[in-house]
């Protein structure tokens, strides 16, 4: 069914593509009434007995009748979804709504595709949709011996009850996402995405589609690489006009391979692609290596080609790497595999590397060569139309092979989900990302990246909060991977220097004051004429300090002491040290010209990272030693507020919407109730059109009060341009009225509202802006200049935790004025941090909500207090990381 013949309402945001269990992919979207002999065909191949647990009757055939009820659903009350792949039905979800809040939900999975988590990602997916139609709860009546079905319940982290009636298990539950759900569709699409990585880099058969005699071709050039690598699974040239290639059986075309193929090499002319694809999908083929380019970075029609490559793999349930990618390696002597256009290979090591694009990818892996700094796995994402850096980092959380990962990143499509990932790899293993912003103007072409309205700030503190080092370019990430993957974290920031040369000393020195390390053990400087035991002794010396973290030595070459001497002084004294050794060794012989990484001989195993500036050297170290106190502390839980009534905050949005579709800002009524559904109370104010009208509203709140404009122009400057405070009588009141009436009324400011004063305190500024890259961006600063001046502003990306409020509070540099700057009482933090959680729940719950802002919120010794509040509300837009497993 085309688009333009869609159903009525049919919810086209429904649709997505999902990796199962096994590493392939399935679509998934709502049921429409052309599905008719699709319900059929896949109801005839089901076995007796799983048609018996489905329908509890021997149904051999559904009737048409029955047919036409499944198919043809409102997608509101009634809805359904199937799971396709090569465009047959391999699975049915559906609810039907019972009541206002509860729905009967069931599943239907094909016999020839259970046990590949088909249920799960339906009832995922059902749960999300319902939530969005108001609806709480999902009740499920399955026959005792079901048990796969009572699994798929019981497994998915809800809170299920069952009641036994008839001989039927009635199972209910809640379907509000729960901590435990959370993690479990989390771990679920690790799982499910790690392995369709796992295919693409442990094949067992590689087809290199394409291969020819020539060498200087393509397709020539990576069959020579894959054979000089070693693989040792089974590789296949594919070419019409050889039957062998290499002295390798050749065949015509993918479909005549013998056997099955795990992975296919696509190195053909961009035209001849999608043949190529189909090819593949009819031999069951498992994932794509497309090097050829001509798609989306040439132009219109190529950006056509590659949406149709992306549509027909995925429906054959392939994989794609690129189009115009670079290649993948991977060094495990178990695999060896090198699947790229590298003409220089790094050796086997610990760091796993991904690079975008191609001429990168030259230039990533020919700086590791040259560091000798070895290497797991690489892989090149080229467009990025499906794999991405996302994929490969899913795949690395549990790679025994990788102990550290560096990603070269020129654009993000989906930043919410890298952050999640990349925290949860960041937690066990270092994350080095080189990623110079997000603006439009570094996109590449051919990568489909939603614009961004977010300042640069954001993304820097969606790396920071999800643990990962930031660098500026390829020489850097190097840089800190040489410390990272071959020495221990630094436990803080203390450092010792040991050199032998003061100029040297005094560098390194001021390189780690620069950079907020601190030295505790010298600079301790040795004579030229020192031997290699001194440089030892000085070392064990600066080691054995309890109050040195790390060590940082520097060598200019002495004219008494041996090159190799000194290298075997500096590996004796970090060998079975607790703490981290970086070296500068200034021109020294025989060590890669000072840029690799040392390796020990004779007993000693740890590399040492040589530098050939103390800058270099110290910046690394300070890296590493911010990635350190990050990993070590605590982490934090996610924020939970008290009290939120999420149903009253829906209706206030869904009346908004009903009546307005296009969205609008609220009034303060509106603001109010939707604020105070969670949990935030906004001070009441009162519109007024007249002095005296003024001094009947104060009456009723209690003096003292205030009197300020509510115009756009005037509401949030700093000083009193458009505000009266510590009005304590009605002729003070007055005055005030006459003084801004006079003032304002030349500009068309002269709208007034009364307000009770509040407490002494700091004016503050929360808010929150629903970004089409990042999703909500929550924003805190202190009120007045240094947010309208000195932008003195930090963000987070939800979801916060508790340790994430406490640093943006902290991380503006204003804070000082929170915590009794001068002699002054701190505000109440806690109250201000509770206050944050909540905003930053609401819109993670709320994408409708376009525009908050909080301003001012009057913190204080007591507690603070919301004395303004604006909201514009808008259309939801579609979330890339929508809660619900989904490839985009």
């Amino acid at each position: 069914m085309v688009e333009g013949t869609l159903p009525p309402g049919y919810p086209v945001q429904w649709e997505a593509d999902v990796v199962l269990r096994d590493g392939t992919v399935a679509g998934l979207r709502p049921i429409r009434p052309d599905d008719t002999d699709g319900i059929h065909r896949f109801h005839a191949a089901q076995s007796a007995e799983s048609i018996y647990l489905r329908f509890f009757a021997p149904l051999r055939r559904l009737s048409d009748a029955d047919v036409h009820r499944f198919t043809h659903v409102d997608y509101v009350d009634r809805v359904a979804l199937v799971v396709t792949m090569r465009e047959e039905i391999i699975g049915i979800g559906r609810f039907d709504r019972l009541d206002g809040r509860s729905a009967e939900v069931a599943f239907n999975i094909s016999d020839h595709y259970q046990g590949k988590g088909i249920g799960s990602v339906l009832l995922e997916h059902l749960a999300a949709i319902a939530r969005d139609l108001g609806i709480t709860r999902f009740i499920a009546e399955v026959l005792p011996q079901n048990r796969k079905m009572l699994a798929v319940f019981s497994d998915a982290g809800y809170e299920v009850t069952r009641r036994v009636e008839d001989g039927v298990v009635e199972v209910g539950f809640d379907i509000e996402p729960t901590d435990r759900s959370r993690a479990v569709e989390m771990s679920r699409e690790h799982r499910a995405e790690a392995q369709s990585l796992r295919v693409v880099l442990n094949p067992r058969t590689i087809a290199v589609i394409g291969a020819s005699r020539d060498h200087h071709t393509f397709g020539g050039q990576l069959l020579d690489r894959v054979i000089a690598s070693g693989f040792t699974g089974r590789l296949v040239p594919v070419n019409p006009r050889s039957r062998t290639l290499r002295r390798l059986p050749a065949y015509a075309s993918v479909v005549d391979v013998p056997g099955e193929v795990d992975l296919a090499i696509v190195a053909v002319p961009a035209a001849a692609v999608l043949g190529v694809v189909d090819e593949c999908a009819e031999k069951g083929v498992k994932a794509l290596l497309v090097v050829s380019s001509g798609f989306a970075e040439s132009g219109p029609e190529g950006e056509v080609r590659q949406a149709e490559l992306v549509r027909r793999a995925r429906g054959a349930g392939m994989r794609v790497i690129g189009p115009n990618s670079f290649g993948i390696i991977n060094n495990d002597p178990d695999v060896r595999l090198n699947a790229s256009l590298a003409p220089t290979l790094p050796p086997p090591g610990r760091l796993g590397l991904f690079s975008q694009s191609g001429a990168l990818g030259i230039a990533v892996l020919a700086s590791a060569a040259r560091r000798n700094l070895g290497i797991s796995t690489f892989g090149s994402a080229g467009n990025r139309a499906d794999v991405s850096g996302n994929d490969f980092m899913q795949y690395w959380i549990d790679d025994d092979s990788t102990d550290a990962v560096g990603l070269y990143l020129e654009s993000m499509g989906n930043p919410r989900k890298f952050s999640r990932i990349a925290r949860k790899l960041a937690l066990i293993k270092p994350v080095i990302v080189v990623k110079s912003g997000v603006s439009r103007f570094g996109v590449p072409p051919g990568h489909t990246v939603r614009e961004t309205q977010a300042r640069p700030e954001v993304f820097a503190a969606m790396l920071k909060q999800a643990g990962v080092i930031r660098v500026e370019n390829v020489h850097q990430l190097f840089d800190v991977a040489q410390i990272v993957v071959h020495q221990p974290l630094p436990r803080g920031s203390r450092v010792a220097v040991v050199v032998n040369s003061d100029a040297l000393g005094a560098l390194t020195a001021d390189a780690c004051t620069s950079w907020g390390l601190t030295v505790t053990h010298g600079p301790v400087t040795l004579p030229s004429e020192a031997t290699a035991e001194d440089f030892r002794t000085a070392l064990d010396a600066a080691f054995a300090d309890d109050r040195v973290d790390s060590v940082l030595t520097g060598f200019i070459p002495p004219l008494a002491t041996g090159d190799a001497d000194v290298a075997a002084a500096v590996r004796g004294a970090a060998d079975g040290a607790d703490k981290p050794c970086v070296a500068t060794f200034l021109g020294l012989r025989g060590v890669d010209d000072g840029h690799a990484s040392v390796k020990g001989t004779g007993g000693s195993t740890r590399a040492i990272p040589v530098y050939t500036m103390p800058e270099d050297a110290v910046r690394a170290l300070a890296a590493a030693t911010r990635y350190g106190e990050w990993r070590h502390r605590d982490q934090g839980t996610p924020v939970a507020p008290v009290g939120i009534n999420r149903r009253i905050a829906e209706d206030v949005v869904g009346t908004v919407l009903s009546v307005t579709p296009e969205g609008r800002r609220l009034t303060h009524d509106e603001c109010t109730a939707l604020l105070a559904a969670y949990g935030v109370q906004v001070w009441g104010q009162h519109e007024v059109a007249s002095a005296d009208e003024a001094v009947e509203a104060a009456e009723r709140l209690g003096w003292p009060v205030v009197l300020k404009s509510v115009s756009p122009m005037v509401r949030h400057q700093g000083g009193s341009s458009g505000v009266r405070v510590d009005l304590g009588d009605p002729s003070s009141v007055r005055s005030a009225w006459a003084s801004l009436s006079e003032h304002l009324a030349p500009l068309q400011a002269d709208r007034f509202v009364v307000q009770r004063m509040a407490s002494p305190g700091v004016p503050c500024v929360v808010t929150s802006d629903e970004d089409p890259l990042f999703g909500p961006v929550i924003g805190f600063s202190v009120a007045g200049l240094p947010t309208e001046l000195l932008d003195d502003v930090a963000h987070r990306i939800p979801p916060l935790t508790d340790v994430t409020v406490s640093e943006l509070i902290s991380s503006i540099k204003a804070a000082p004025v929170l915590h009794g700057y001068r002699g002054q009482t701190p505000v109440h933090r806690a109250a201000l941090a509770d206050l944050i959680a909540r905003v930053s729940v609401l819109a993670d719950d709320m994408p409708e909500i376009a525009s908050l802002v909080l301003n001012p919120v009057n913190a204080h010794p007591g507690g603070v207090e919301v004395l303004g509040a604006e909201i514009t509300l808008a259309p939801a837009p579609r979330r890339i990381d929508p809660g619900r497993r989904s490839l985009t």
